[in-house]
């Protein structure tokens, strides 16, 4: 793959072609975690890190991340959701033990906690009446119990196999990532799954458990608790399918002459003038 000029400099002018810069990724067998990252941020232009996530089930696994890896643990008890805005946001590897999370909610859908009546109230805002709450409480997805830790970090730098990957990013750039999905996977229709009280944590527990990826809101709160930046939308993939979907989105590129859907073939995602208007048209000087 030539990424670098002669003179051993990056080729600058390579990574900025974006059908160059496809074509000599392609011809890697396999995108490492490092590949996926630049392809999203060079193509999709993702602003922030895609997140690993890995639960430990075994003492064994748990002793091994913590003899390898360069990570760092909560001063006070902190949610879920913030354990992944420090990873997506300060790029570093950080684990929780269940004496470290601070979210009933997580602790759930983790079964570091059963039942109780608490789950119930903390949802009565959402509900019409405390039975509607209960059900909807019951709805939802729960790890097997065991769990003996996770951890979250930015996907180029984990020491470990993702059991899923989490990410923020506009809607159409959540789009782009939904399509290629379905026609790397040859699936169809991409189903996507909302949860009250529990976007992220409980988002990332149902893509472990059912091996589909997830586009979902964030929960009420969101800015207050860093869980968002500028009211973008998750989007949560099992650890194993987003180097497909990435792949076939650098094969449509080449093939279509650029990342973008809306207007197939330009170079932007987002490339969106006055509502894709027929009559805003440039071409060729006449000679």
């Amino acid at each position: 793959m030539d990424l670098k000029r002669d003179n051993g400099m990056i080729n600058t002018t390579l990574l900025l072609n974006d059908v160059k810069f496809a074509q000599a990724m392609l011809k890697k067998k396999s995108l490492s975690n490092t590949d996926i990252v630049f392809i999203l941020r060079n193509l999709l232009r993702m602003k922030y890190y895609p997140v690993a996530v890995k639960y430990f089930f075994s003492y064994e696994e748990l002793d091994n991340f913590r003899k390898v890896a360069h990570y760092r643990v909560p001063v006070k008890r902190y949610t879920f959701c913030h354990h992944v805005a420090f990873s997506r946001q300060k790029g570093d590897i950080s684990l929780c033990t269940e004496d470290q999370l601070g979210c009933t909610n997580a602790e759930y859908v983790l079964s570091w906690k059963e039942f109780d009546g608490k789950e119930i109230t903390s949802h009565l805002k959402y509900s019409k009446d405390q039975e509607q709450a209960e059900k909807f409480v019951k709805t939802k997805q729960r790890l097997p119990k065991g769990l003996r830790a996770f951890a979250t970090g930015p996907l180029h730098k984990v020491p470990f196999k993702p059991d899923c990957i989490h990410g923020i990013c506009d809607v159409l750039q959540a789009y782009h990532l939904a399509t290629d999905w379905c026609a790397a996977l040859d699936t169809h229709p991409f189903r996507m799954q909302m949860t009250i009280n529990s976007s992220i944590c409980h988002g990332c527990v149902e893509v472990y458990l059912m091996q589909k990826p997830n586009i979902t809101p964030m929960c009420g709160g969101s800015y207050k608790s860093g869980k968002t930046e500028q009211g973008e939308i998750n989007w949560i993939w099992p650890g194993t399918q987003l180097e497909p979907t990435v792949r076939w989105m650098l094969e449509r590129t080449v093939r279509d002459g650029g990342i973008s859907l809306p207007r197939t073939g330009e170079t932007y995602p987002g490339f969106n003038m006055c509502k894709l208007c027929p009559s805003l048209v440039w071409m060729e000087p006449r000679r």
